[in-house]
């Protein structure tokens, strides 16, 4: 299937499909971070996705990519757990950062510029890089693959999201340096990142409503 363009339609299946990921995976999130962190990341990411549905389904015609993004994420960053709220609410309103408010529609420079944004974003609020067992396991390497695909906005989601889960994949054999699992060590070795897969589920599900 092409997709030529990502409008509100294709936007709103998108980030359902986020959350519907997010939702049936939240139980195994949680068990994952509570193995070395505070065991509560499912139960977050289950209020965040929650969020986005609710969100979605009330998105009128007359609000932008960019400003229902913006949005979007402003509202994440006030759900209470951790840091996954304020750092899902980056990572969403970075979306639509170098998103044009004027824009009704995405190309594949459009969806190229949605990965572009987010990462941008995210590296003005943490350091971490690859390597580091985190979120950014995941999204680094997915803001890249996406970069370099070739075709239209779907192959640019679908490689940004194969990329992610290699990159949450990769994060078990990683020992953490952020975040109360840095107190583990390498003990956190053979253990995914909850945050890098929780990543992971995000785009994938994004990917798959292009």
């Amino acid at each position: 299937m092409s997709i030529a363009l990502i409008g509100q339609s294709t936007m709103k299946r998108m980030l359902q499909g986020a959350a519907a990921l997010l939702e049936k995976n939240a139980d195994y999130l949680t068990e994952i971070d509570s193995r070395t962190g505070d065991g509560d990341h499912g139960v977050t990411m289950l209020k965040i996705a929650k969020l986005i549905q609710e969100r979605t389904s009330g998105w009128e015609g007359g609000v932008g990519i960019h400003d229902f993004l913006e949005g979007l994420g402003a509202a994440v960053m006030e759900i209470k757990g951790g840091s996954a709220g304020p750092l899902y609410g980056t990572l969403i309103g970075g979306l639509g950062a170098q998103v044009r408010p004027e824009e009704a529609e995405l190309d594949a420079e459009g969806a190229k510029r949605m990965l572009s944004g987010c990462l941008a974003e995210m590296r003005d609020v943490t350091p971490a890089k690859v390597g580091d067992k985190t979120m950014m396991d995941a999204l680094i390497p997915a803001a890249e693959a996406g970069q370099a695909a070739e075709g239209d906005p779907r192959a640019v989601w679908q490689a940004a999201a194969r990329a992610a889960e290699e990159g949450a994949k990769a994060t078990e054999n990683y020992a953490a340096k952020f975040g109360r699992a840095k107190n583990y060590k390498e003990r956190t070795i053979g253990t995914p990142d909850a945050g890098a897969l929780s990543t992971s589920l995000f785009l994938r599900g994004m990917a798959d409503g292009v």
